[in-house]
């Protein structure tokens, strides 16, 4: 049974009334430079994949429009459609790490050469979803966006604490090695951006003691000199083309 929710084609997705696809041909993404949003750019453009980008703010009239709630009806970017799916038929996905072991199966690419390799991707693609993400995202909350307002240090300690812990459990596995999971893939793709966000975004590298990781701060910096994920960063465009 197919999903009530893909269509024939990419015009006929009621996210394009609101964003219209000007190359219906190429996949779809509906995105912004978040972390959980340049995971799926950046591995578009490193798995040389032809894409159309869309830019959908975090306001409410965006992700919480009818129209994206049609192909994500739980109002996250990042979002795809891709007009060459399986059996060749148009499929919509949301749920960043999904988006990445589908595009990476398509290609055959940044999964790991053996299906040792696969399933060691999946376990770090996994800890990034389950932990880092949503961890480093309450440490953001509660050290620089809303949450530091409340007086109660104890939801900042904790997410600082956890936060320490998790950046020396990536710490140690990078010991000895370049990528998370041997060679370079999308769990890399799904953890360095969350990486970067501590310093980039919530300004909280100093009490997270980010520069004592030696092994994190050179992963940062080998992932960040890749081109391809220059122009991951990049998009979509800070304004709607």
């Amino acid at each position: 049974m197919s999903n009530p929710h893909d269509y024939p084609t990419v015009a006929e997705y009621p996210i394009s009334q609101r964003w219209p696809a000007q190359h219906p041909e190429l996949i779809q993404l509906y995105s912004l430079g978040t972390p959980n949003g340049v995971k799926i750019s950046i591995a578009l453009e490193e798995l040389g994949l032809a894409y159309e980008a869309h830019r959908v703010t975090l306001a409410d009239e965006d992700v919480k429009s009818a129209e994206f709630l049609s192909l994500n009806p739980n109002n996250k970017i990042p979002a795809i459609i891709d007009p060459n799916g399986p059996e060749g038929k148009p499929i919509g996905l949301f749920e960043s790490g999904a988006i990445l072991v589908y595009l990476a199966e398509k290609t055959g690419q940044l999964m790991g050469s053996t299906p040792t390799d696969k399933i060691k991707v999946l376990q770090w693609l996994m800890f990034q979803m389950g932990g880092v993400g949503p961890m480093f995202g309450q440490l953001g909350f509660f050290f620089a966006y809303a949450g530091k307002e409340i007086e109660d240090p104890r939801p900042r300690e904790r997410y600082i604490n956890e936060t320490k812990r998790l950046l020396n459990v990536i710490d140690q596995q990078l010991e000895g090695q370049e990528w998370i999971a041997g060679e370079y893939s999308i769990a890399d793709i799904a953890i360095v951006p969350w990486l970067e966000t501590v310093a980039k975004f919530y300004k909280a590298d100093e009490v997270t003691g980010l520069a004592e990781y030696k092994n994190v701060m050179a992963y940062i910096e080998r992932f960040t000199a890749r081109p391809a994920v220059q122009r991951g960063w990049a998009v979509p465009p800070s304004q709607n083309s």
